[in-house]
């Protein structure tokens, strides 16, 4: 049960973006579906699959940098030895941590203002600070995964498989 609930933890955005993958998809799958086929749509159809679409990007992003699979250029680091390429990652990692941590105080001053001042979605009438919550909770989650990511690469015996191990091999 134990190892499940690491699994599960380590690979939450993953599971929930597999679900938003699929509601979106088969959200637009119908709606194509229903303009072709009878010459009818639903506006809320598009409205809750670009919903779920930029829960999909955001948490996606999370996930990316549990993977530690975000883009970076390091060909110039790999010329450089250990000690000065983990500090620039270090350094690098500091300013997106500071970044994250920005966008999470500003996107929880806007949601309280869309709370206090509602706009509602056009077609399902839903409260705009709802959508707008996934700011928060994705710069939050990146954040956490950056420093998991550090401490499983310089404190962890298990290391990091990330996308860069394959490039690492072949070089």
């Amino acid at each position: 049960m134990k190892r499940f609930l690491k699994r599960f933890f380590d690979n939450m955005e993953l599971y929930v973006c597999q679900v938003l993958l699929c509601v979106f998809v088969t959200l637009l799958f119908v709606q194509v579906v229903l303009r072709v086929g009878f010459n009818h749509g639903y506006a809320w159809i598009e409205e809750l699959s670009r919903f779920a679409f930029v829960w999909f990007v955001f948490l996606g992003a999370a996930y990316g940098a549990r993977k530690s699979a975000h883009n970076r250029v390091t060909v110039h680091l790999k010329k450089l030895p250990p000690l000065w390429r983990n500090a620039i990652h270090l350094l690098g990692d500091g300013v997106w941590i500071a970044f994250n941590t920005l966008m999470t105080v500003k996107s929880i001053e806007v949601i309280r203002s869309m709370f206090e001042f509602t706009y509602f979605s056009p077609a399902l009438d839903w409260s705009m600070a709802y959508l707008y919550l996934i700011f928060p909770i994705a710069f939050s989650l990146m954040t956490i995964r950056i420093i998991q990511v550090n401490y499983l690469r310089f404190f962890s015996a298990a290391g990091v498989d990330g996308v860069d191990k394959a490039d690492t091999e072949r070089a």
